[in-house]
């Protein structure tokens, strides 16, 4: 029922804000009158501040359109190289057709990113892609909403995950690296364990884990807690619900985007509160650089994906509950997950120090965890003065983290 009020409630707010669209660029726009009455600026202001507060925010596109590589401007296509119920495989594609480098070019090795199926989309690291580049054949697991997939395409648990990540590492293996950001740590060092056990000759060159809950017991976080807190059977009464009759994905049970959207903005109130109010003021000011850095934020933050209902309920179980991983209790379909069989993938961690999703340590873990792994395959950064977002977006990212990512492939490649 919450789901279909939810739904009420966006309609009910989408005529306002579009009026409240309409009203902000009536005070706004110079070819108006209104833009010369007294405080026009604020009146604008406040509508802008309504509008974005009420709307509906849609997934983003990467806009990721061309990449200087030396001197040249390389145009970029996305091409969906493999496209499953529940993700599509996507390769920013180079074109080389006016390329006066094309050998060196379409020689670069492949990347794997794997990102987070938590609530935002894959598009959430666009800048890890951007930084990459012009380094590697870049590809990205872009996962689809689930209120989108038709129930006939069936359901997604956690091993289905463990899966698609082994499907596109055949595909594009053996001379791959993988990078996991965030929730993907988990599913991708037991595919990757699963694979070495199995001796499979795709295993990829490298893997990289960047601020994921490989041990959620070390160092718990506020998201830590609320798992552990809570009974299982909170979660499936609590947190799942239908996807109403207007999506394609009518009747599936998921864990909606929108709730869990709600759970982060909890975490952080004062700081999105203070962060509109300094949005309302960067407008009055006509400061347009910090008020447009705020648009294209929160345009990324405020769009959010339901989640499969077992797929979530497994994670919460598996990995924020049990604990099966560090424990060494995980079993996919029979398949117990020993990481101690990776021997030939090169590891490499990396934390932030200020990062409050997932704790110091968690990620680290992953090093004990793969002990026949030789130490001088194996790297740790800690990221100083790093939160969760500022290990794969923004400055410290391209000027910090990047280069020593760059650094840790090339070096076992």
């Amino acid at each position: 029922m919450l789901y279909q009020l939810h739904e009420l409630n966006r309609s009910f707010l989408t005529p306002l804000t579009k009026w409240a669209q309409a009203s902000s660029k009536m005070f706004a726009n110079p070819i108006s009158p209104l833009a010369y009455t007294p405080y026009s600026q604020r009146i604008a202001a406040a509508y802008e501040l309504v509008y974005r507060l009420g709307k509906d925010y849609e997934k983003p596109a990467f806009n990721i359109d061309s990449v200087q590589i030396g001197e040249q401007h390389i145009a970029i296509v996305e091409d969906n190289t493999v496209v499953k119920p529940f993700c599509k495989l996507i390769n920013f594609k180079k074109n080389l057709a006016n390329s006066k480098r094309d050998a060196k070019i379409s020689q670069q090795r492949k990347v794997l990113i794997v990102a987070p199926l938590s609530g935002h989309h894959a598009t959430l690291l666009r800048d890890t892609v951007k930084s990459l580049l012009p380094h590697y054949d870049v590809y990205i697991t872009d996962w689809i909403d689930a209120r989108m997939v038709p129930l006939s395409a069936g359901p997604f648990h956690l091993h289905d995950y463990i899966y698609y990540v082994q499907e596109f590492i055949r595909g594009l293996g053996p001379d791959l690296h993988v990078i996991s950001v965030c929730q993907p740590t988990v599913p991708v060092l037991a595919a990757i364990s699963l694979m070495a056990s199995a001796n499979d000759p795709a295993l990829p060159k490298t893997m990289t884990m960047m601020g994921g809950p490989i041990d959620p017991r070390k160092s718990p976080t506020q998201v830590n807690t609320l798992a552990t807190e809570k009974k299982y059977s909170w979660f499936e009464n609590s947190v799942i619900y239908n996807v109403p009759a207007n999506y394609p994905g009518f009747g599936r049970k998921v864990y909606p985007g929108f709730l869990q959207h709600t759970g982060f903005v909890a975490m952080n109130p004062d700081r999105h509160a203070q962060s509109h109010w300094d949005f309302y003021q960067h407008l009055v000011q006509g400061d347009d650089e910090s008020a447009e850095q705020h648009r294209k934020f929160y345009d990324e933050y405020n769009a959010v994906l339901d989640l499969p209902a077992e797929y979530y309920l497994e994670t919460i179980k598996t990995v924020f509950q049990e604990f099966r991983l560090p424990k060494g209790t995980w079993e996919v379909e029979g398949k117990l997950v020993k990481p101690q069989d990776i021997k030939t993938v090169a590891l490499f961690t990396v934390e932030g120090e200020l990062d409050d999703i997932s704790g110091a340590g968690q990620t680290q873990a992953a090093h004990d965890l793969c002990s026949n792994i030789p130490a001088s395959m194996k790297q740790d950064f800690v990221a100083p003065g790093c939160g969760h977002y500022g290990i794969f977006s923004g400055r410290k990212w391209r000027e910090i983290v990047c280069p020593k990512v760059i650094d840790f492939i090339e070096k076992h490649a």
